[in-house]
């Protein structure tokens, strides 16, 4: 299994307009084959930092989600989202266990 945990941000004034191109972002992932888990959450703390968590069966499986129109159409609204200090990183992990 394929983890991918990370951060970006964003202006606090842009999240109105960020929080519709993510539920979009999120629901067209997790009805691609190979998707486990696709979500982005809001920090409490701090204003504008996005928590990101998408865990994929494959890498062939995050391979096409790369590929997608609706990875292409979320990242064309980065600029216009102000979205900066994107911070990801992908993980190959075993089997989970509940802690």
């Amino acid at each position: 299994m394929l983890l991918i945990v990370g951060t970006v941000r964003l202006p606090p004034a842009a999240l109105p307009a960020a929080k519709v191109a993510m539920a979009n972002m999120i629901e067209a992932s997790r009805a691609e084959p190979g998707c486990i888990d696709y979500v982005y959450a809001e920090d409490v703390i701090e204003a504008g930092l996005i928590h990101v968590k998408e865990m994929w069966s494959s890498r062939e499986a995050l391979h096409r989600h790369f590929q997608s129109h609706h990875i292409e159409q979320w990242r064309s609204s980065w600029k216009d989202l102000q979205i900066s200090d994107r911070s990801l990183l992908l993980y190959e992990v075993g089997d989970a266990e509940p802690v």
